[in-house]
């Protein structure tokens, strides 16, 4: 639906945001509905974004520092794990140079630490999608169990899916499976097919993988494939629109990812005109946590310490019955960094079990680019 009327103003002193679970729930199709009341349960008990979870994983593997990543392997699911994700979006533009982003994202979450097969899997998955115009954003979601071939990921070849929502690679046997993706997923109301070539290396944040989330030390392995061109169509109401642009995945997996009085969090991905990728986070709680990772033309990764990155909201806008602040500016003094985000679509809401702001946007000031912006929490 057109959103023409939303309207932006100051930013006004944000009062502590209510506690808020991480992106995903809710029950759109009848079908995965039993699905969806077992994964929001597992979400209602896992509190503030997780943070219920703790240091104490009651079974579940924990993160460590200097565990080696190993690829294709870890393009896979960690069983062993209490959340995971892949993740890409995209910014997108068609041949009047109209802008649009894309996302597709599969959430696995297991309610026992023990893995069986069949339908004795306790392994729950989430599809969600979304596109995004200036005018519209759409967004959907998906319920699945693991162990039937329902839902899943593999690594030989490499193919993340829920029902037809698909992540394939088209990668060559001497590549990295997540070099080149087809991505194919959609509703009777909107939809994408998008090919995607990476043009750069995989990127490991924090300490070779091992991102830390909050002070007390709490962390998940986390890697990202930033370099994608892409290509392909968008299906909307009005019918296909060719695009091209660029896109970004990320691979995510922990037990324990955020802390007690963390309540919420706001993250992007930055890709800048000169070429340079940029991925910085906060968590908001008592005390504001922030990491991020700087990365060159040529892939190599610098981590941003904690405290390193500053965001500071510039505008709210009124999104769905309470105030967002969608744009910012994002500061890395030592790195000569200050950017000031502005949203494509203000109301950029994913409207569905548990909600969230994912969109995306340009920024300008010491450096220009195109990125993503998710937050949740509001």
């Amino acid at each position: 639906m057109p959103f023409n009327s939303h309207r932006l103003k100051p930013a006004p002193p944000r009062p502590p945001p209510p506690p808020a679970p991480p992106p995903g729930g809710g029950a759109a199709r009848p079908v995965g509905r039993a699905l969806a009341v077992l994964w929001l349960g597992l979400v209602s008990a896992q509190a503030q974004g997780f943070a219920g979870l703790g240091l104490e994983v009651e079974g579940f593997a924990a993160p460590q520092r200097g565990h080696a990543l190993e690829f294709p392997r870890d393009h896979g699911a960690h069983p062993d794990y209490r959340i995971e994700w892949w993740y890409l979006t995209a910014t997108l533009s068609d041949a009047d140079g109209q802008d649009y982003g894309v996302q597709l994202a599969l959430f696995r979450s297991p309610y026992a630490p023990e893995e069986r097969e069949g339908f004795a899997s306790p392994q729950i998955w989430m599809g969600h999608i979304g596109l995004t115009s200036r005018d519209a954003h759409f967004a959907a979601e998906r319920f699945a169990r693991g162990g039937v071939g329902q839902a899943g990921v593999s690594t030989a070849p490499f193919e993340a899916f829920i029902d037809e929502w698909r992540m394939i690679s088209t990668a060559a046997p001497d590549q990295d499976a997540l070099d080149h993706l087809e991505l194919r997923a959609g509703t009777a109301e909107f939809g994408f097919e998008l090919t995607l070539q990476a043009t750069g290396p995989l990127v490991l944040h924090g300490d070779q993988g091992f991102s830390v989330k909050s002070f007390d030390g709490r962390a998940s392995y986390y890697y990202s494939q930033p370099f994608y061109q892409v290509t392909g169509q968008l299906d909307l109401p009005d019918g296909p629109v060719g695009v091209t642009g660029q896109g970004w995945l990320d691979h995510e997996w922990s037990s324990q990812p955020l802390s007690d009085d963390q309540q919420g969090w706001d993250w992007v991905s930055l890709s800048f005109e000169d070429g340079h990728r940029m991925m910085g986070f906060q968590l908001r709680g008592h005390d504001i946590f922030t990491a991020g990772t700087w990365v060159t033309p040529e892939g190599q990764a610098t981590a941003l310490p904690p405290g390193a990155l500053r965001f500071t909201p510039l505008d709210h806008a009124e999104v769905a019955g309470r105030e967002v602040p969608v744009r910012w500016r994002i500061d890395w003094e030592d790195g000569g960094v200050s950017v000031i985000t502005e949203p494509l679509n203000p109301h950029a809401w994913m409207d569905l079990g548990i909600s969230y702001w994912e969109g995306p946007l340009r920024f300008s000031g010491s450096h220009s680019g195109r990125g993503y912006l998710e937050m949740t929490g509001y």
